[in-house]
This record gives structure tokens, sequence and C-alpha cells, in this order.
């Protein structure tokens, strides 16, 4: 059993959104784990075994308890009951009190089509009838949808400003995506320079807007609830 159960249509996905997040939910106590939904292999740069070795070595270096990768054609996937049947699955493997999955839409399609299949899976992952051999039905009490490239208003933000750190060091595990001076593999919207500077000026801006100097956003489908109002800050 997971507390929290990430989704990403790409490895790096989780990494480039939330991993200040994953990692200050750790060093909480709780237990995270990553579901890839595609192995990247439409990517122009590297390759899905190298892809695979990448994505380990974030994953140790967030502290993730598991990572998986479900094979799903990147590219071509498709949000058919064959896709949602292998999502439920994974739900109801960890059963997670909390899924956080792709943005509502983004610059890469397969982003805004994940939403959607996982969303629509985290609720049928709890109807009875949908058969899974020995897996129980589960329904995760709280779906989030994190913010990627284009810039969305997020419902709410969480403070990562001692964990920027980590997620510098996760995203750099992935040493083909992203910039190299020394690559004479071919250039690449994430592959330049400016682009991981432009990743740490969004959680800048979002530290900016609750006071801190980090922060990651996201969204929810669901009006979120407080018991307090000093849970509130």
């Amino acid at each position: 059993m997971l507390d929290i159960l990430i989704f990403a249509a790409h490895p790096d996905d989780a990494e480039l959104a939330c991993a200040g997040t994953i990692a200050k939910q750790i060093s909480l106590g709780n237990t995270v784990g990553i579901i890839d939904l595609t192995e990247g292999e439409l990517g122009t740069r590297g390759s899905v075994a190298i892809r695979y070795q990448e994505a380990k070595d974030a994953a140790e270096i967030m502290g993730v308890k598991v990572r998986e990768n479900l094979q799903i054609p990147d590219g071509k996937f498709e949000n058919n009951f064959e896709n949602r049947l292998k999502v439920i699955k994974a739900i109801r493997k960890y059963q997670p009190k909390i899924v956080i999955t792709n943005a509502l839409h983004d610059r890469h399609p397969d982003h805004g089509r994940a939403q959607k299949l996982v969303t629509e899976a985290c609720f049928l992952a709890g109807l009875a009838k949908i058969e899974t051999s020995d897996l129980a039905p589960h329904r995760p009490q709280l779906v989030y949808n994190y913010i990627q490239d284009r810039y969305i208003k997020p419902d709410f933000v969480v403070d990562i400003s001692g964990f920027w750190d980590i997620k510098e060091k996760a995203i750099r595990a992935y040493k083909t995506q992203f910039y190299d001076p020394s690559s004479e593999a071919p250039s690449t919207y994430i592959s330049s320079p400016q682009f991981l500077e432009y990743v740490k000026a969004r959680a800048k801006e979002f530290g900016h807007q609750i006071g801190v100097e980090y922060a990651e956003g996201y969204t929810v489908e669901r009006v979120p609830a407080v018991k307090n109002l000093f849970d509130l800050i």
C-alpha cells in the first residue's frame, strides 16, 4: 500500500512537475510510488533502455518506494478500456489515498490524454464489477493534477523550499534529455540551457505567491475542503 501514487505520461514528467512535493511528503513519513504510462520511446534523445536507468536513478534520488512502467505506446495511447484497465490494476495493487497525475492540458498532447485516462480509471477502480483477478476494488480519496509546461492557475501550491536541490538532482538524472554541452544529440525544446532555468522560475513564481522561495502548483476537480480556516496559509 502507498499513501501517494504519481502517474506520469512519460519518464521525467513527475520529476519536472512534482519532485519537490514527492521528496517533501516522503520526509513527512508518507510512502510514494510512480507509475510511468509510457517508455518515452518517441523522445528525440536517448533510448528506452537509457531512460529506464535514468528513471531508476531519479526514483532513488527522491526516495520513492516503487516505480513501474505500464508500457502504453508513447504518442499513440488512447483513453480506451484496455489502457484504463492497466491503470485500474495499478491503483488496486497499491491502494493509494492520493493520486497525482498529468496536467489538464499542455504543450505535449499526451499529457492531457493521460490526465483523462488516469482520472477516469481512479473512479472505475472502485467498481466491484470490474474484475481484476485477486485485486480488490479501491478508489483513491483525492486526485490532483500537477502543472507542467503551459501555465495553469493552481488551485493550491505546495511549499518545496527545502527540497529544490532534490528536485533539481532528480531532473538532472535524465542526462540524455536535458542540457549537456558535451552531447552530440539533436537539440530539443527541453535540452536547451534555458529550459531548467524556466522550471526554476516557475517554482519561484508559485513560491512568491505564498511568500516562500519555491513551490509547486496543482489543480483539483473536486472542491477542496478544510477543517480549520488556519489550515490555509
